[in-house]
């Protein structure tokens, strides 16, 4: 029994989502009425998210109580290349959307959630999210608020007794001990998700748009294993595959399965952890890039709104494309404060070029039909930047500062 045991400890874990994923999907074909194995992806799931809030406030708000002041950290660098990486899957986006036109097939899908009206309600709900009641963003899972009020109080207690600020380092360490508990369950979550995925859609649910889905991922493949590392080749002059492929191993695995840049929280402060950067920086930049970093989004909303122009024989200009990006990106880093995500703001761009409300609901529609690839691979291209465009920044400042920073692009 000890030599199995020890076994199964040898294998990486990486290996062991592997062998979940393979199971998970052997399982489906094998007992698809078997529903309770689906129900071990939901528990993961449903477990990352209801920790990851906690996790986000206790440690932004340690790490700023306990935060030396000085001028290097490099967070405005982060958040610079957050919009870039945005406003770089919009510019993708367009330009797959011209490239390889897709025809729609228009349904009648009811969509029960409405769309945002204009620019103006994103806008709005963007800012009302940030001042919502911080007990209740908690609750909500509402990161935008939570990283205001945790900001909000991290500073109030920076001038608190030595203890007081302890205790915080304490509450933060001890809620990530039971985030490496739910973690370590990644591999079983995985057989769950794939299992559930496998057996509720299979392939049949987006054969009529399989032309569109590839669009859509060759259009976050591009971001994902091209523009990214060429920001990092700029920024860093270093070669940064190596530290892309890490992340998108150890991070957008997890993600694309998850569907849930929420729940990939945990699993994204780790691999910073796990590369050494910075916590007083990372601790606040991998939650706020959950919410503005959405280059999965602006692609999504893109070509989908470009496959409703091509559907109705709507010509689409220079001056509109560019006008299509600006409001794209605007859009997908709005696009954590709606209901329904990238998705339901497909209408908001699609009235630039007059479409009416009810066939850009048709689109939608559409979209949840492909949403379990879509989404997916989505989440996984917004999930792993976040660790990537961090690390970029905290190796340009290592440079500067003629630190080391070898360690972080080439795993030891």
């Amino acid at each position: 029994m000890q030599s199995l045991i020890k076994k199964i400890n040898s294998i990486s874990f990486i290996q062991k989502i592997l062998i979940g994923m393979i199971l998970g999907s052997v399982l489906a074909l094998t007992f698809p009425n078997f529903k309770m194995i689906g129900i071990f992806g939901d528990l993961f799931v449903g477990a990352l998210k209801s920790i990851s809030p906690l996790l986000v406030f206790f440690i932004v708000l340690s790490s700023l109580s306990n935060h030396k002041n000085n001028n290097s950290d490099n967070m405005k660098d982060i958040v610079v290349l957050y919009l870039l990486g945005t406003f770089s899957g919009a510019v993708i986006g367009v330009v797959m959307g011209l490239i390889f036109p897709s025809k729609l097939i228009l349904l009648d899908t009811a969509i029960s959630i409405e769309a945002p009206d204009g620019i103006y309600s994103v806008v709005q709900k963007l800012l009302m999210n940030i001042v919502d009641n911080p007990l209740n963003a908690i609750m909500q899972g509402n990161y935008i608020g939570i990283l205001f009020w945790a900001i909000i109080f991290g500073l109030a207690f920076k001038n608190s007794s030595l203890e007081i600020k302890k205790g915080f380092i304490e509450i933060s360490n001890k809620i990530s001990e039971v985030v490496k508990w739910v973690i370590n369950l990644a591999p079983v979550g995985i057989m769950g998700l794939v299992f559930n995925s496998v057996v509720e859609s299979g392939l049949s649910s987006f054969k009529e748009h399989t032309f569109l889905l590839l669009v859509l991922v060759g259009g976050m493949l591009i971001v994902t294993l091209v523009v990214n590392p060429l920001i990092g080749i700029f920024l860093t002059k270093e070669n940064v595959f190596p530290l892309t492929l890490r992340c998108l191993k150890e991070s957008g695995i997890t993600a694309f399965f998850t569907r849930s840049s929420a729940a990939n929280i945990p699993v994204n402060l780790k691999l910073s952890k796990d590369l050494g950067l910075n916590e007083d920086v990372y601790s606040v930049s991998i939650p706020l890039g959950a919410a503005i970093n959405t280059a999965g989004a602006a692609i999504t909303i893109a070509i989908l709104t470009l496959a409703a122009t091509h559907t109705l024989g709507i010509k689409v200009d220079f001056l509109t494309a560019t006008i299509l990006i600006i409001l794209t990106s605007v859009c997908a880093c709005g696009a954590s404060g709606v209901v329904g995500g990238s998705l339901l703001l497909v209408p908001l761009t699609c009235s630039l070029f007059n479409i009416s409300n009810d066939i850009a609901m048709q689109v939608v529609g559409i979209g949840f039909v492909i949403g379990i690839i879509q989404d997916s691979a989505e989440t996984a291209l917004n999930s792993y930047a976040d660790v990537l465009f961090t690390a970029y920044a905290e190796i340009k400042k290592r440079k500067q500062e003629k630190q080391e920073y070898k360690s972080i692009l080439f795993k030891k």
